[in-house]
């Protein structure tokens, strides 16, 4: 257990001192790597030593590689702030991080050491994960946030479907959705909690009398329905009724972002990002729906990529960016190499949907949307990583 003793006596690396660092980091440079060789993969010109196809690597790592990361290095830094104990560092924050990395070793050879002992190390991270915020959240009686808990123990057990439906079906259709719909939550959740005080704090400094509206009950009834659409769709993905719950969601949660005034926001990109990365969250349940009711009209990686890149790729980016700035004590300020992250991965979503509608352009397109994505976070990497890695 950390005490105030060992956290100032601790002099290891900077990037071991809160859970951001090194995750936020390891997050930015995997989203380069594993995309940068996925056209070559996807060709079959690269043959990994995996145990999955090469679409399920690639949707495995983004999700819970990728997304791992970044989920466990926001609660990391969130928990501190709701339970009023001090931060995961030093070596059990070392520890948890080489496990994520271990993890993804794991599945990238999980052809020559076998899909079990690559589900154990890989689901293995959220587990520990799992135990470790579930016992801070309990030490600080935040009981409210346990949730919080439950839904990474979700992710661990989607995990660990993931390899079993993989070896036992030749695919992990469900279990990739579970751990989309899951992720997807979490942004719902959090994005509705956490998009409105931003703009509140920038529009009071202003003098604006008109506030971004608080989470209310309208909030939880959205995200019930939300929750209820997302369940349906990683079920019944095609079902007529799955599809008129997604259209009842986006609508619910497009409801919730018109109450936040992002409109008003326009001349600060670091907050009007967190209400374009929303609006993409909320645009994927139109797409998935739309797939649902219409199948020959509107593709299911329309829907599926509206949420992964837009939805995930730029709320992460833009929670990534904000919080190390702001915990780096840096002004939060977006500079230009920054809206460049930003608009690269707009890039990459539009060729990754426009390759969904346009199969002749597969290879074009998908080159087109990696080198988008790549080049984003290689931006991502050069200016937060030096950030990320020196004290504050």
């Amino acid at each position: 257990m950390a005490t105030a003793q060992t956290l100032r006596s601790f002099t290891g690396l900077a990037l071991l001192s809160r859970g951001f660092r090194p995750f936020f980091l390891g997050a930015g440079l995997f989203a380069l790597a594993a995309v940068a060789v996925w056209p070559a993969v996807f060709t079959g010109d690269l043959n990994l030593p995996t145990a999955f196809s090469a679409i399920d690597w690639h949707a495995h790592e983004m999700l819970f590689g990728y997304g791992g990361a970044v989920v466990a290095g926001f609660l990391l830094t969130a928990i501190p702030n709701w339970t009023g104990r001090l931060p995961v560092a030093g070596a059990a924050l070392g520890g948890l991080a080489l496990l994520w990395l271990a993890g993804r070793a794991a599945v990238l050879v999980s052809g020559w050491i076998g899909w079990p002992a690559a589900a154990v190390i890989d689901a293995g991270f959220f587990a520990v994960f799992c135990a470790v915020i579930a016992r801070e959240i309990i030490a600080g009686k935040n009981w409210r946030n346990l949730k919080v808990a439950a839904v990474v123990a979700l992710l661990a057990a989607a995990d660990a479907g993931f390899f079993i439906e993989a070896h036992l079906r030749g695919t992990a259709d469900y279990s990739a959705r579970a751990a989309l719909a899951l992720i997807i939550f979490l942004i719902l959740l959090f994005g509705g909690r956490v998009v409105p005080s931003f703009p509140g704090n920038w529009l009071a400094k202003r003098g604006e009398a008109r506030r971004p509206a608080p989470f209310d009950r309208h909030d939880g009834i959205v995200l019930g329905v939300s929750g209820v659409a997302l369940v349906a769709w990683v079920a019944f993905p095609d079902a007529r009724a799955s599809g008129l719950a997604l259209l009842l969601g986006g609508a619910g949660n497009l409801y919730r972002l018109a109450r936040w005034r992002g409109w008003r926001t326009g001349s600060d990109p670091l907050v009007l990002v967190l209400h374009v990365a929303f609006l993409l969250a909320a645009l994927g349940f139109f797409a998935a729906g739309a797939h649902a009711l219409w199948p020959e009209a509107v593709p299911a990686a329309a829907g599926i990529h509206a949420w992964a890149i837009g939805g995930i790729g730029m709320m992460t980016l833009a929670m990534m960016t904000r919080a190390t700035l702001g915990h780096t004590g840096r002004a939060l300020a977006a500079s230009r190499g920054t809206q460049a992250v930003y608009a690269l991965v707009v890039v990459a979503l539009a060729a990754r949907i426009a390759m969904a509608f346009l199969p002749e352009w597969t290879m074009a397109l998908m080159i087109a949307a990696a080198t988008a994505w790549c080049l984003g976070f290689a931006g991502f990497v050069a200016i937060y990583g030096p950030m990320l890695a020196k004290a504050r």
